[in-house]
């Protein structure tokens, strides 16, 4: 099973909007008349019932959503791209991954439908009809379509289950999954004959749970030895665990101790969940023959073991009942409101004012707005120059700058793009 990938997304580039004058018959001076572009599309990540795990995301390093259309004259607006949409199962967490800073989660996706947009579609540009004015009724210029977002994110699958089997390997987890459910794991007489985590439903009484068969845990597993790193982020999820040892093993305990180490190290809470211990094989003569010894042992450590057999099924429903018992009281737990009040969520109003960043003669402007303007301006003719620099006296940008010391000659950086400071 392919639970984890890393890629590049990219939201589509706007489309460019387009210089046009109206001609019609008998109109000699039709004005502007160009539409704007469409919008790019977005990347989006949701979960479909469809989707069991990560391997078709996984065949692509890049994706990238559909551009906008080009703007048409007669006003004309281009067409908006559809957004391209990532599908991926429940239990997917999404992380965005920086070069030069730390990683930010971005989403924890753990129900049908949930979406979140992980790379924004540009903008499209305006066309020349928008730059009209009763001073200037000719604009010739129109605005490049924004370019869109980019992002590398890492997508993480981490089972929904209710209830994990842990053990070394070769201790029967899979054999106990396919007496509880209708999962049929691969087994086999030999450790790691399970190379992924499978599912199964269990029903006991009125309840159902879910439970997941975690491959075998070895020493080191937190460090990523055998498939441990692998797998140990499937039981992040569950609020059980059956920790099965092998009742032939010579030393049970230590194999206890081991998986627990592994747990305890690896953190993130997983080492303080509720276990049941349960001692497998008992139908094996030389296990039945240990049992005072082994529930001896196993009391000195103040544990109360069950035992089973996973291959007769002689033990195994007691086992479940002793599972669903213990969900039953977490759910009845996580249910119960806190007590006391609420607190209010408090509204700030959104920052205002332009922000404006010096360092060694350069001036560097911080507003969404006039960046995505600068980007998709023809600044390299006058006309660009001089529309935008009007827009920036407007939106006071052109103040704020002047108050950060800039004079004209300066460099001013606004995104992507490099200019000089006019007065």
């Amino acid at each position: 099973m392919i639970d984890r990938v890393e890629i590049v997304v990219h939201g589509g580039n706007g489309g460019g909007g387009i210089v046009s004058f109206r001609r019609e018959k008998y109109v000699p001076r039709g004005g502007p008349d160009g539409g704007d572009g469409g919008n790019g599309g977005d990347v989006v990540v949701q979960v479909d019932r469809s989707v069991r795990h990560l391997k078709e995301l996984g065949r692509r390093r890049i994706y990238r959503a559909a551009a906008g259309g080009k703007g048409g004259s007669a006003n004309k607006h281009g067409r908006n791209a559809d957004d391209l949409v990532l599908k991926v199962p429940a239990g997917t967490q999404v992380t965005r991954i920086s070069e030069d800073g730390p990683e930010e989660p971005i989403a924890d996706l753990t129900e049908y439908g949930q979406r979140v947009v992980v790379a924004k579609g540009g903008a499209g540009g305006w066309g020349n009809a928008r730059f009209a004015t009763s001073t200037h009724q000719a604009p010739r210029i129109a605005q490049r379509g924004q370019l869109g977002n980019e992002a590398r994110i890492r997508l993480d699958l981490k089972l929904l289950a209710d209830v994990g089997i842990v053990g070394l390997p070769n201790a029967g987890k899979s054999t106990l999954l396919t007496q509880i459910s209708a999962a049929r794991p691969r087994i086999g007489a030999y450790p790691f004959t399970t190379l992924e985590p499978n599912l199964g439903v269990v029903d006991v009484g009125w309840d159902r749970f879910v439970v997941a068969d975690i491959p075998g845990l070895i020493e080191g597993a937190h460090e990523g030895a055998g498939l441990g790193l692998d797998f140990l982020r499937h039981i992040e999820r569950t609020r059980l665990m059956i920790h099965l040892l092998a009742g032939d093993s010579p030393d049970p305990w230590a194999d206890m101790d081991t998986v627990n180490a592994e747990l305890r190290e690896y953190g993130r809470g997983i080492e303080d969940r509720p276990q049941v211990v349960v001692v497998n094989k008992i139908d094996i003569p030389e296990v039945a023959e240990m049992r005072t010894e082994l529930v001896e042992g196993f009391h000195a450590r103040g544990l109360s073991p069950r035992f089973m057999s996973a291959a007769t099924g002689e033990g195994v429903n007691e086992v479940m009942i002793a599972a669903a018992e213990i969900l039953r009281d977490a759910r009845e737990v996580e249910a119960v409101p806190e007590a006391g009040p609420q607190p209010l969520p408090i509204l700030r109003p959104k920052e205002r004012g332009v922000r404006i960043r010096h360092e060694n003669g350069v001036f560097s402007v911080e507003e969404d707005r006039a960046v995505a303007f600068a980007e998709t301006m023809p600044i390299e003719t006058d006309e660009g120059r001089a529309e935008l620099w009007r827009r920036f006296q407007r939106w006071g940008v052109t103040g704020a700058l002047k108050r950060a010391g800039a004079k004209p000659g300066d460099t001013v950086i606004l995104g992507r793009v490099e200019l000089e400071m006019q007065g």
